[in-house]
């Protein structure tokens, strides 16, 4: 019988997330000089911050390659950001070899097909609400809210609370 994803996020160490689609709500802007603008929602970066505060390890892996992507996570502490990434399962096993990471300690959430493969290799695969079917079809939890409008926070915050780490990290800084 598999675990229910509560008891999975008790030994959660480590987050992946996708960019466009899961810390964006994957529209992209293009300006007349053919820039890409994403929006990002603030309250997912906190929860990021307040991860990689609390010891996990928090990584990027996306396909898509925009430099002001990285210097918004690289921002909020990020030190693990894989941008431009054509084979994410790839990318992943070198990441977790390179840092002893035992996969069952591994939450990843993508939004559509190019993440369907990675999703496979973790615990604890997720997904926004908006999410492709085929990527809900295979996630272990499904945020009630949507990509780039606080699933990231959801999915932090969940395991945090879970090994009882969420609050307490407030209550530190301002004691």
């Amino acid at each position: 019988m598999s675990k229910h994803f509560k008891e999975i996020m008790n030994d959660i160490t480590t987050f992946i997330f996708d960019v466009d689609g899961v810390l964006t709500d994957g529209t992209v802007h293009v300006t007349q000089e053919g820039n890409l603008l994403r929006e990002m929602y603030i309250r997912d970066g906190y929860a990021m911050k307040a991860a990689i505060e609390n010891g996990y390890n928090v990584c990027i892996i996306s396909g898509g390659s925009n430099e002001g992507v990285r210097t918004r996570f690289a921002n909020l502490g990020v030190k693990d950001i894989y941008l431009g990434v054509p084979d994410k399962v790839k990318v992943f096993k070198e990441y977790i070899a390179a840092n002893n990471i035992n996969p069952d300690t591994v939450l990843y959430m993508g939004d559509d097909i190019p993440d369907y493969h990675i999703m496979q290799e973790v615990a604890l695969p997720t997904a926004p609400q908006d999410a492709a079917p085929e990527i809900k079809r295979i996630s272990k939890y499904i945020s009630h809210l949507n990509g780039g409008r606080g699933a990231v926070r959801d999915v932090i915050e969940q395991v945090m609370k879970t090994q009882q780490k969420w609050f307490q990290h407030f209550n530190a800084k301002f004691d």
